[in-house]
Formats: structure tokens, C-alpha cells, sequence
């Protein structure tokens, strides 16, 4: 029976379609109406095509395609029958082409501002929609403004040819102002604790009290964030009332449902099999009835992930399952620990000038380890600051088979490494000199760095050699060698002095320290001093050192430090720990016999947003030994002023201290540095505090000389160049500083 009814249905879909469903061929379309688009673009966005049979849904098609071009007011597809199939005729109304814009009545928008936010443009089509999508976006710019009343029609004139000449016309109003916020629904949080957390404030003597709906809309989901830190889970907005007292204010209604307040009972964790339970849970610190923060929890959540990315669980999924009894929170976390990445090749990209082997050097990680986190971003501070390259470079990790090992790609962008300059300067202690100086910090792509300078002036001649390989022969050994002539008129102090030497330096890593080096250094340098004017005063020591002619000194040295400052350029965290020993004469030979030591210590902090807070303090000693109890030289002493490492800003170069030098000094400097563009131009403000005496007893802290004030520190392909301006707290005055290299 089923089978004798679902024939006589077909046999009847069959005998219709004979009847009535006779397909026609298309023999012809026409295009009818159209002025400005072309009978070309209108038959390519049609569906239906000449030689196709006749097929309404295809109409249907064509229709909508042409309409979605937004160019045309109606569209209309009729047929007729001609010999052998049927001719299409398609016709369109196009929409009219605006010829010019104009404005009428906006005094608190420019011609120029609406200009930039229109969408209507000369040469563009005008229809309703573009119409109403306009008006919608220059409203919302009224409103930030306060305007919330404005109002905007347009003129629209018929000019010919199917044009347009289209005047915006605006009533804006008088400026809106929020004249009370009302709270409704806090029954556990008083209004002022609300209303604290929201940008958006009523009208007062010092706000303009302006409605801004995005900044609104923020403000909603600040308050929602506030009742979840203090344990309310679930508040939600309920409804937001804006009620308008007259034609300049408003007033706002937010009602809120709190919902109830939660407090922290327990976390189990399961499916950890790397690290015990009691490991993972030292990162939770809620106690059992404390209030239950949502955020707060999700942050102490988060140092269990860092935990497993740290050891290459990189895919490790974290599934917390936060279930509530009463006004009891219980988290259930699950995690599913999956494979351990191992990392299976760098590849390096970008270095045109700097050999791959350098950059692999100074990576924390290399092929065969496991991925971990620390290491990756401590290579990419190592690659950075070696001073190669720009800040832009990437180390990113892709995944490349199923064991989820991954590659990692660093990508790189080579700057600039050497220089030559020369030309005229100027500073505090010199005046005016000229220089010139060929440095290259990557010679040879190998991190070799070496150096020519040549400075001359009314009191000052240099000329310095230096060479420095930091991995000699491709092991962590550092060699330097550097040779000198100079002479320095230090006029303030009646006498002048001639160098002329050489050393080396050896050094290498310290396995034990993290980031740590020693380095080890040879000198001998022969030195004349000569007394400039005899007349003036002098003492007894500096003449006899006129009188000996050229002396020799023969010196060992050693600087141990240890540098873990995540950027050399603009440091965020970390220290830098300095402690240099120098050695002269007795075993050594040479005419001077003096002890030196220097102790230095940096610490960085991050405040907030990208503030830092810089703090240093430096320590010096210098000493005389031997049997024939020789002076320490005065070139050797201490002298506080100025810039540079014994630097105390509002002060002159060498201004602080006993007139032939301390024995003893002590500083201590403190900079707040903001970045103004990435960290290659800084600024700062600053507190320099210290003192140079000849012995310890000589010491007291409120005898310190201290200078405050501003600078800016720029990164150029000469190094890095810094202007301080400086305000003298003892003599009342303001000192400027001009500075190349750092001496923080």
C-alpha cells in the first residue's frame, strides 16, 4: 500500500513538470537605467548569464548582488518571450552621487574635524543608509564633548544628472552634564566606595562632569570587578536609568544586584604527576574563610602554569572547576600535564653583520634541552644587550612533530656598531676641545671591540688605543689590550700632568656566581707632573713630584662584577655589583707604592607602569704603604663633582672634596627614569648625595653635598648622550651637565 501511494506522488510531480515547469533559454539581457555604472559590471555581478536556462531563483540572486553594491536605489528583473527562449531586461534606479558637502550650525565641531569623521564623501554615493550610519558616528563624537542633545538633518538639493548637493545641518544643543549619580542595590558597599572606582563624576567646580558611553561602559565593569574582589562572584548591572532633569542635565541611576558574598573553603588538585601537590599548592596563600577574590585567586592559579612552562610542560591545559555550597568556594583543579617540549633547533635570522656563533654563544638555551621559560627571555636579554641589534627583535617557539617539540626562531635586525666622528665640544672641566674617535663594538661580526680617540685642547691631549676580544680563540676567556698618551691640564688645582702606557686585561666567567666575571689587569704607565704656576699655591707633595721629573708605575688590578639587569640600555630589574682592587709598586717595581679599592652597587626596580626606580652607591679607598711612605699620587685620589663615576650633579667637575683629592669618598644617587620612545630615549629625575675626606673619622652624613634636578638620556649611533640640569641644594643655584656614556 505505501509503495502504491509513493508512486501515484511521483507521477504526479512528473506530469506537473511536463505541463508547467517548461524551461525557456535565455537569448538576450538588457540593462536598463543605469548612468554612471557600466552595463559590464552590472551583467558580471548578475547570476544570470545569456545561453543559461531560464531559473527564477537566479532572479532572486541577481537582485540581492546588485543591491549589496550600494550604488543602486531599486533594481527590477523582468522577462519576455521571443523567438526560441526569452529576453531579461534588468532595471535599476542608480543612487545619486553627492557633488558637495557643506556645514551648517556646528561651532563646537570644525569643518575640518567633521571632515575626518564623515562618511559621506564627495564623489560617493547617497542613500539612507549611508545616511543614518553617518549621523550615528558624528552624534557619538558630540556626545564625548557633552553634547548629548545634538541634533542633525540633512538638505539634500537635486543639482542634475542624477547629483546631489548634500548640507549637514546640526542644532547641538546645549552641553550635557551628569548631575548626580545614584547607586541602588548596595546593601554592602556604600555609594562613595562605588563611585571612587568610576571615571565617570557629576558636574563640580574642577570636572566638567561630560557622559562618555565608552568610558561609562568601563566604569559598569570596574564595579562589577570591585564586588568580586570583595568576594561578590555574581554581581551583575541590572539596569542603567539616564533621567534628564532639563536640557543641560542629566542624572544616572545604576541598579545592581550584588548577589552574595563568597569566602574560600579548599583546592584539590589532581593529575599533576611532575610536581607533588604540596609544591603546586605553596602558590595558593587563601586560607580556609577568606574572603573569596576571583582575581586574586586566578593570579596565585597562574604561578602553578609558570611552574610547569618554566620546566617545558608548554602544553600543559589548567582546568579549574570553581563549585559553591552555601556561600562556600571549593576549586577543584585538573591538569592535564601532556608532553614535555624539547627544543630541536634555533634558527637565526636577520644578522647580516653579526656571526651566528656569537649570538649562539650568548643563548641561555641550545638544541637537546628542554624548553624553558627563564632561559628563552634571558636569551633574548643577552642577544639585546650586546648592543647589535634593534629593539624590534622576536624569539618566538613552533610546535614540529607530535612529541611537541618545538623550534625556536629568533629574528633579529642589525644596527649600527661602529662610528667615526669628529668635530668640536665643549665641557665644564675643558672647555672647548676637538676629537676625533673611530669605535666598533662587533669588528668583524666577531664582538671584538676596538677603538682610536684623539682629543686636543686648552687643557687636555689624548690619544687611546684599545682592543678588547670577550671569547678569545671561541672560549669564555676575555683579552684587552690598550695603550695611551695623554696629557690634562687640571688648572683648578695648579698643575698639570703627562701619561704615557699601556696594559692588558684577562678575564673570565665565575661558574659559581650567576652573571658574574673577574677580570685581571696588567699596567705600566710613566707619568711627569709639572706645577703651572709657581706664584699660586701648591703643596709640598705636588713639588716634589715636579721636582722628580717622569716617574713609573707598575700596577695589577682586579674587578670582579656581577650584572643581571634584564636591559643595559633601560634596566627594569635586576643589579650590577662592581668591586675593584688595584695594586702599585713594592713587588711590582715603579715609583709609586698605593692600595686602591672601589665598591659599587646598583639595584633597579620597577614601580609601576614602566617607571623605574635606579639606586647606587659607591665607595672608595686609596692608601699609601711601603717603607718610604711615598703619597698616595694626586691623580689617583678622589674628586667629586660633575658627571661621569665620581659624579654628584650640581657641582663642578672635580668641586667637591680636599684640594689635592680625597683618600676617601662616598656617594649615593637615585634616578626615577620614565621611557619616552621604547628605551632609546629616557627621562629622568635625580638625587645625588656625597662626600671625598682623607680619613674615616672625617666622615658624617650631614656634611653631604647634594644636587637634584631633571634629565634625558638619548641612545645615538655615537652612543649614549645625556643632558642634565641640576639645582645645587647648599649653594641655591642651577648647574647644566652635559654627559656621553652613562654613569649609572
Amino acid at each position: 500500500m505505501r509503495f502504491k501511494v509513493l508512486l501515484i506522488v511521483f507521477l504526479m510531480f512528473m506530469f506537473s513538470t511536463l505541463c508547467f515547469g517548461q524551461s525557456y533559454l535565455i537569448r538576450d539581457i538588457v540593462v536598463e537605467g543605469n548612468q554612471n555604472i557600466s552595463r559590464d559590471l552590472i551583467l558580471m555581478t548578475s547570476y544570470l548569464k545569456i545561453g543559461d536556462y531560464y531559473d527564477a531563483g537566479n532572479v532572486s540572486k541577481t537582485i540581492k548582488s546588485l543591491y549589496k553594491l550600494n550604488v543602486f536605489e531599486d533594481v527590477n528583473v523582468f522577462e519576455e518571450e521571443i523567438d526560441n527562449g526569452i529576453r531579461i531586461r534588468i532595471n535599476v534606479i542608480e543612487l545619486p552621487i553627492i557633488k558637495n558637502i557643506s556645514y551648517k550650525g556646528n561651532r563646537t565641531l570644525s569643518n575640518t574635524k567633521l571632515d575626518e569623521l564623515m562618511l559621506l564623501r564627495k564623489g560617493s554615493y547617497w542613500s539612507p543608509t549611508i545616511a543614518y550610519d553617518n549621523r550615528k558616528i558624528v552624534l557619538a563624537e558630540y556626545v564625548t564633548k557633552g553634547f548629548n542633545n545634538c541634533k542633525l538633518d540633512y538638505e539634500v538639493e537635486d543639482v542634475g544628472n542624477n547629483q546631489v548637493s548634500i548640507k549637514v545641518v546640526f542644532n547641538e544643543g546645549k552641553k550635557v552634564s551628569i548631575r548626580k549619580i545614584t547607586i541602588v542595590g548596595n546593601d554592602n558597599l556604600t555609594q562613595k566606595q562605588i563611585l571612587k572606582k568610576m571615571k565617570t563624576k557629576p558636574k563640580s567646580f574642577f570636572r566638567s562632569g561630560k557622559f562618555e558611553e565608552e568610558k561609562f561602559e568601563q566604569d559598569l565593569d570596574d564595579i562589577v570587578n570591585l564586588y568580586k574582589k570583595m568576594g561578590y562572584m555574581e554581581t551583575k548591572v541590572l539596569n542603567v536609568e539616564q533621567e534628564e532633569k532639563d536640557d543641560r542635565f542629566i542624572d544616572i541611576i545604576i541598579h545592581i544586584d550584588e548577589g552574595i558574598k563568597y569566602y574560600f573553603e579548599s583546592v584539590q588538585i589532581s593529575g599533576n604527576v611532575r610536581f607533588t601537590s604540596e609544591a603546586l599548592m605553596a602558590n595558593i596563600t587563601f586560607k580556609e574563610n577568606d574572603i573569596f577574590n576571583l582575581e586574586e585567586f586566578n593570579k596565585q592559579l597562574s604561578g602553578i602554569s609558570s611552574m610547569y612552562y618554566e620546566e617545558g610542560y608548554i602544553y600543559a591545559d589548567f582546568n579549574p572547576r570553581i563549585d559553591k555550597d552555601g556561600d562556600k568556594v571549593s576549586v577543584n583543579l585538573e591538569i592535564v600535564e601532556n608532553n614535555r617540549a624539547k627544543v630541536h633547533k634555533i634558527h637565526i635570522n636577520g644578522n647580516r653583520k653579526t656571526k651566528e656563533k656569537v649570538i649562539r654563544r650568548n643563548m641561555e638555551i641550545a638544541p637537546g634541552d628542554y624548553f624553558k621559560q627563564s632561559f628563552v627571555i634571558k636569551s633574548q636579554q643577552n642577544v639585546y644587550n650586546l648592543g647589535f641589534f634593534e629593539p624590534d627583535m622576536k624569539l618566538d617557539y613552533q610546535p614540529i612533530n607530535k612529541d611537541g617539540d618545538v623550534d625556536l626562531y629568533l629574528t633579529v635586525n642589525d644596527k649600527t656598531t661602529g662610528s667615526a666622528n669628529g668635530g668640536i665640544g665643549y665641557n665644564s672641566q675643558d672647555k672647548i676641545i676637538g676629537q676625533f674617535s673611530v669605535n666598533h663594538n662587533n669588528i668583524m661580526g666577531n664582538n671584538w671591540t676596538g677603538g682610536l680617540r684623539w682629543e686636543i685642547g686648552a687643557s687636555v691631549q689624548n690619544v687611546e688605543l684599545s682592543f678588547t676580544n670577550p671569547f678569545f680563540n671561541d672560549t669564555k676567556l676575555l683579552t684587552g689590550l690598550s695603550m695611551y698618551h695623554t696629557r690634562r691640564d687640571w688648572n683648578s688645582f695648579n698643575y698639570q700632568i703627562y701619561t704615557n702606557g699601556g696594559g692588558i686585561q684577562l678575564g673570565y666567567p665565575l661558574s659559581f656566581i650567576n652573571y658574574s666575571r673577574i677580570v685581571g689587569g696588567y699596567s705600566y704607565y710613566s707619568k711627569k707632573y709639572n706645577i703651572q704656576d709657581w706664584n699660586s699655591d701648591y703643596s709640598t707633595s705636588l713639588a716634589k713630584l715636579d721636582s722628580l721629573g717622569w716617574q713609573n708605575t707598575s700596577a695589577i688590578s682586579a674587578t670582579v662584577s656581577r650584572d643581571s639587569r634584564d636591559n643595559f640600555y633601560y634596566p627594569t630589574s635586576g643589579s650590577r655589583l662592581i668591586l675593584y682592587s688595584e695594586l702599585a709598586g713594592g713587588v711590582l717595581g715603579g715609583d709609586f707604592n698605593y692600595f686602591k679599592q672601589i665598591a659599587e652597587a646598583s639595584w633597579y626596580t620597577q614601580t609601576f607602569w614602566k617607571l623605574v626606580l635606579r639606586t647606587k652607591w659607591r665607595m672608595g679607598y686609596v692608601t699609601s704603604y711601603g717603607g718610604d711612605k711615598k703619597d698616595v699620587p694626586p691623580d689617583e685620589r678622589f674628586y667629586l663633582g660633575g658627571t661621569g663615576a665620581d659624579g654628584i650633579r650640581g657641582y663642578g667637575d672635580r668641586s667637591i672634596g680636599p684640594i689635592d683629592g680625597g683618600k676617601r669618598d662616598i656617594i649615593f644617587s637615585t634616578e626615577y627614569t620614565a621611557p619616552i620612545s621604547s628605551d632609546q630615549i629616557i627621562g629622568l629625575i635625580f638625587f645625588d648625595a656625597g662626600n671625598s675626606f682623607n680619613t674615616f673619622e672625617e666622615f658624617n652624613f650631614l656634611d653631604f653635598k647634594k644636587g637634584t634636578g631633571l634629565g634625558i638620556r638619548i641612545q645615538s649611533p655615537l652612543g649614549l648622550i645625556g643632558f642634565d640640569f641640576a639645582y645645587n641644594l647648599e649653594l641655591k643655584t642651577w648647574e647644566p651637565h652635559f654627559q656621553f656614556g652613562t654613569n649609572f
